[in-house]
């Protein structure tokens, strides 16, 4: 059960690994620079490149459609995977947490290490921008929680 757990969390963390993907088509198609969400890929950008979707032959309003209901399955499988976090002893969640974080971590050194200098320069700006933005939320929630103290 636990061995299930941490793989459901590793894939559920899987999107970092999209930010190892080369310039060019993506696997749904169309190009992917890396300028969407501060460098990260998530949806379906691009859906009317090589690719699945492709031969569908898909308006801009079923591209949004489908991009719509991938990101709130993205949604729910955090959801779940939440809800089995939660089920996990506070040493278990820790261990899991710190798990990924190391292979976060790893993947992105990996990642790093195929870049030309000047993509490694521009890698580390999108780095420290989104570390900047993750310090950023932590802190607003911190606020938030705060808030939610003083009401009651």
């Amino acid at each position: 059960m636990r061995k299930t757990l941490i793989a459901l969390m590793f894939a559920a963390a899987l999107p970092t690994v999209a930010m190892a993907m080369p310039e060019g088509a993506g696997p749904m198609g169309g190009e992917m620079d890396g300028s969407h969400h501060g460098g990260q890929m998530h949806g379906m950008h691009g859906m009317h490149g090589k690719g699945p979707y492709s031969q569908l032959d898909l308006s801009r309003e079923q591209r949004e459609q489908i991009r719509k209901i991938m990101g709130e399955q993205m949604h729910e499988r955090k959801q779940v995977v939440d809800k089995y976090l939660e089920k996990l002893s506070p040493a278990d969640q820790k261990a899991m947490k710190d798990e990924m974080a190391a292979n976060h971590k790893k993947a992105e050194a990996d990642v790093r290490a195929l870049l030309k200098p000047d993509q490694q320069k521009k890698f580390d700006e999108i780095q420290k921008k989104q570390a900047e933005r993750r310090a950023e939320w932590a802190e607003f929630k911190a606020w938030k929680a705060q808030q939610a103290q003083k009401a009651q």
